[in-house]
């Protein structure tokens, strides 16, 4: 069986990786989708991380989100005249880390493919190989998401502590919190795996379907704006996406009675978005798995597996 280790140098005998140690495990070795997701995940992590020294990639991890995040909280500054104690700083405020992990999720399974066609050039020896592609990519997918929420997080306890963001332990519905956090990733991952399924069809410009997706939401979703300042027919658009239920979802885990409310949500309990985060969920995932196949075939078919954007 194929691991990690064996692909090292004859001769090598470092200790065996906390990835090695994953794939011998019994359980690991009797599913080939396990088997890939833990190997997407280990490379995606390598070529996300591998680009600095582990100092370097700390700073970068730190300041990159808290950079960005400052420009939203001068703009909102000037605008409001510093009124970062109003109920409203914080749903922005959380909405904009919160999205972090959602352009992530879209974008990074997305640009997966992309990577391994354009810069690697690797597409066809993986795609024609036994490996379990959809698991292989959400693994990709999953490096993203570490890398997402390790700057979700440092953007949330930065507000809390410099802007006074109402997130304390009375506050915080855990249960709610964790339902939302595991829904909420399950249907992004489903979207995001159809979106580098698609990819697999795109020649020129593919790179841009997860941005542009994701850069959508960031409209439609409610990460900045609440809906209720859209337009009526631009707001059934944003209740078409899970990104949406997600992010009002993990506001009211997070913010409690201190989260302030708005009408298009109003008639929606915390119950009521579980369960429709539960459906988009499953929706999402057996579109997915069709999808992938059938853009697999097609891509098999018509020889453009392995389509350069400059062909």
């Amino acid at each position: 069986m194929i691991t990690l280790s064996s692909a090292r140098p004859e001769g090598d005998h470092r200790p065996m990786g906390f990835a090695d140690r994953l794939l011998s495990l019994p359980f690991v070795q009797r599913s080939d989708a396990l088997r890939s997701f833990i190997l997407g995940a280990w490379l995606g992590w390598q070529i996300e991380s591998n680009w600095a020294d582990p100092l370097l990639f700390a700073v970068y991890s730190f300041a990159r989100p808290l950079a960005s995040v400052m420009i939203l909280v001068v703009m909102y500054s000037v605008i409001t005249d510093g009124a970062t104690q109003q109920p409203i700083f914080a749903y922005i405020y959380l909405g904009n880390a919160l999205y972090i992990i959602v352009g992530g999720m879209l974008a990074g399974i997305s640009w997966a493919v992309i990577d391994d066609r354009e810069h690697y050039r690797t597409a066809k020896q993986l795609y024609t190989s036994p490996l379990v592609g959809y698991a292989y990519l959400c693994g990709r997918g999953a490096a993203r998401l570490l890398i997402g929420t390790i700057s979700t997080i440092i953007v949330t306890v930065f507000g809390v502590l410099l802007f006074g963001i109402p997130i304390t332990f009375g506050s915080i519905d855990l249960p709610f919190l964790i339902a939302s956090i595991v829904l909420g990733l399950t249907t992004l991952s489903g979207l995001g795996l159809i979106i580098g399924a698609i990819s697999f069809q795109l020649g020129r410009n593919a790179w841009q379907a997860g941005e542009l997706i994701s850069g959508a939401l960031y409209l439609f979703a409610g990460a900045l704006f609440p809906l209720d300042i859209l337009p009526p027919v631009l707001r059934e658009i944003g209740l078409i996406f899970p990104a949406t239920y997600w992010l009002e979802a993990m506001r009211r885990a997070l913010l409690g009675a201190n989260m302030i409310g708005f009408q298009t949500f109003a008639a929606l309990d915390n119950t009521a978005i579980t369960f429709i985060l539960l459906a988009m969920s499953v929706g999402l995932w057996i579109s997915a798995a069709f999808v992938y196949r059938w853009s697999m075939r097609q891509a098999r078919e018509k020889g453009v597996i392995d389509l350069e954007t400059n062909y």
